[in-house]
């Protein structure tokens, strides 16, 4: 029976007036029943592009919020520290590499991996055809702009495996170097500075390609990482986000458009210049390293004990200061629940 049908309006009007308080009291005590969200912020490696559509897609579809996390995403970019705002708490998750997560997790910074999102290697060495060179072994002596820190491992470790030294420049954020022709060769990755390479004009017939997955130097990249405290405090939160995160990314991936639009809109909100055919690209060329073509490959969202310990191998050899190897499951705490 509802306030205005036939039935109430014959109840004395005392009656009534306590029904309708009861119906209002009732509602009100179900909005109170909501448990509030859990603020949590997320700290990118760069400005607003398509390498991150994923999260923000599942920001702005509501499926960390359906999950019970009032999530910031914060922008990252070469002002920002997100390695130290995980120690300072000024952030509680980060996207970073794998080979970023090895290099810094110590006892003093104890990163775990919680959601392994990009599981397959995107570098590249990109070189001038018309300098002679062919293969890595070209590469001897030659000028080369390369990443520095934990970005370089499999480089080295290349180079190493094939008794060769090219002559190295810092690369830092652009190819501009590599564009004015002041290197022989560049590094890059597959969605990013070689589309960009390409958009700057220079033709693929030009231009050699070596890809590191190609010769044996496969490593995942971009995961999810908050410190072990975080995990603790709330692992929950810690699953959820992994969770939500790839929602956002099938959601991208099924939406591709809607995905650009959003990004263009977010590195416009930065002030990023960026360009739909850039993003679009960009997109296409990252999602078959989140989802494999055959399933057998990797479980998105989880990052094997043998790509561990063979990319924990490699960063040995390369980085004489590293720390002591933690195990697999500490790293990746979420290995036992798939």
């Amino acid at each position: 029976m509802f306030p205005g049908s036939l039935a109430a309006r014959r109840l004395p009007a005392f009656l009534l007036f306590v029904l309708l308080l009861l119906f209002f009291a009732g509602g009100a005590q179900g909005q109170q029943a909501a448990p509030p969200l859990t603020k949590a912020t997320l700290t990118l490696q760069w400005y607003p592009q398509t390498q991150f559509a994923g999260y923000y897609m599942a920001l702005e579809k509501g499926f960390y919020a359906a999950r019970g996390i009032d999530l910031e995403i914060r922008r990252g970019g070469s002002d920002v520290d997100a390695i130290g705002d995980l120690r300072t708490g000024r952030t509680d998750f980060a996207t970073l590499f794998l080979t970023a997560g090895i290099r810094y997790r110590s006892k003093d910074l104890p990163l775990v991996n919680v959601g392994q999102i990009v599981n397959r290697g995107n570098l590249l060495i990109v070189a001038y055809k018309n300098r002679g060179i062919r293969t890595v072994r070209d590469l001897n002596g030659r000028k080369m702009s390369l990443w520095g820190d934990h970005f370089s491992g499999g480089y080295k470790k290349l180079f190493s495996d094939n008794g060769i030294w090219p002559v190295i420049f810092p690369q830092l954020i652009s190819v501009e170097v590599f564009l004015r022709g002041g290197v022989d060769a560049c590094c890059a990755m597959s969605y990013n500075e070689y589309i960009r390479i390409l958009h700057a004009g220079r033709r693929p017939e030009d231009l050699v390609v070596i890809s590191l997955r190609e010769e044996g130097y496969d490593f995942p990249e971009d995961g999810i990482y908050c410190m072990e405290e975080t995990l603790l405090r709330n692992p929950r939160l810690a699953r959820d986000m992994r969770e939500a995160s790839l929602e956002g990314w099938r959601y991208a991936a099924e939406h591709p458009d809607e995905a650009v639009d959003l990004i263009l809109r977010k590195a416009d909100e930065a002030g990023y210049i960026v360009n739909r055919l850039l993003l679009r690209r960009m997109l296409d060329t990252i999602l078959p390293s989140i989802f494999p073509e055959d399933s057998s490959e990797w479980t998105p969202g989880v990052l094997s004990r043998a790509d561990y310990e063979r990319t924990f191998d490699m960063m040995e050899t390369v980085f004489v200061e590293m720390t002591e190897r933690v195990p697999y499951s500490v790293f990746f705490p979420g290995s036992g629940e798939r």
